[in-house]
């Protein structure tokens, strides 16, 4: 089973309320940029359609909608960047925090706290980005091994279900960068490139359970995200009706929206902090195992990186915990 305690979780997402809110209402609002842009799209193309025939309004409203929802899309991934910065490293503060018992301020008072914690650690938010992607890849040479192990294993049909474990196990870690982010949080590190790498060789050696976890929560989410998008489709294709044309496949990606905004503004968190849970849990007291950094650094370019970017040994230049 798992290791994490929901219930635990669930509290410290309640203290979190006003995070989990600026995450809803960032995660809600990008949901409601796609709709309006790709609603305005159609309605160009609608009205552009009107110097031909049927036929060319529909291909004029169809390109419209494209536009709109595509052009919101380069906006967001432009935002990303900030968003990691200030939604969810700011949540993972203040999770850190709370899990060790630490006071925090209430109301918004949590959000400008987690700010000032983040920029004391990352600095800027390019440094933050660029740090996460090499976390990601990392853990995606992780997974890697984990495949590998897989296909030796005398399973009936692995080989052939192969594809589909390997999607899984990229979702099942999804999660998990931001895990290894709370590490430089909790540890006070003022060098996050070194804390990043030994917070990757502590899942490294801890990967079994960091995965089974992160698989048992992967079930949860997503499970929940599409009872959500099966509820959502009727609305949302009520809602595609009384746009211009009616955009056929509308509903299908107004619900599919609709149900990632949920997921990313209230079920990711949870996972995250259940994950949370079980790494500080199982990584407490324990040193990166030297075994595990060699074997990281002989498969993955991205930890080399890491390494270079990092001091000369791990846990450099910790200032200690807070008062």
């Amino acid at each position: 089973m798992w290791d994490f305690n929901i219930g635990q979780a669930l509290g410290l997402l309640g203290r979190t309320l006003p995070f989990v809110l600026l995450r809803a209402a960032v995660y809600f609002g990008i949901t409601l940029a796609y709709i309006l842009a790709t609603g305005a799209g159609i309605g160009v193309g609608w009205g552009v359609g009107a110097f031909g025939d049927d036929e060319f309004r529909a291909t004029a409203m169809a390109w419209g909608g494209i536009a709109g929802f595509g052009l919101t899309g380069a906006v967001m991934y432009w935002l990303r960047e900030y968003i990691l910065y200030i939604v969810k490293a700011g949540h993972v503060a203040v999770l850190v925090e709370l899990i060790d018992g630490k006071p925090l301020p209430e109301g918004r008072g949590q959000i400008a706290h987690a700010t000032a914690v983040v920029k004391g650690r990352f600095g800027q938010a390019s440094l933050l980005f660029a740090l996460d992607q090499l976390v990601k890849g990392v853990i995606r040479a992780v997974i890697g091994l984990v495949r590998g192990v897989l296909s030796i294993l005398p399973i009936p049909y692995v080989r052939q279900l192969m594809g589909i474990v390997q999607a899984f196990l990229r979702v099942a870690v999804g999660f998990i960068d931001e895990v290894i982010l709370a590490h430089a949080i909790r540890t006070r590190s003022t060098d996050p490139w070194g804390s990043a790498r030994e917070a990757l060789v502590l899942y490294g050696q801890n990967w079994k359970a960091m995965l089974r976890n992160a698989a048992w929560l992967t079930l949860f989410t997503y499970g929940l995200a599409f009872l959500i998008f099966l509820v959502m489709l009727a609305p949302a294709a009520a809602l595609v009706y009384v746009m211009p044309g009616a955009w056929s496949a509308g509903g299908f990606v107004f619900a599919l929206l609709f149900a990632w905004s949920v997921k990313a503004a209230f079920l990711e968190p949870f996972a995250v902090t259940c994950l949370m849970q079980v790494y500080f849990r199982i990584t407490d007291g324990q040193e990166p195992d030297p075994e595990w950094d060699a074997r990281l650094e002989q498969m993955s370019s991205h930890f080399r990186k890491l390494k270079e970017r990092a001091g000369a040994r791990f846990g450099t230049a910790r200032d200690g915990e807070a008062a």
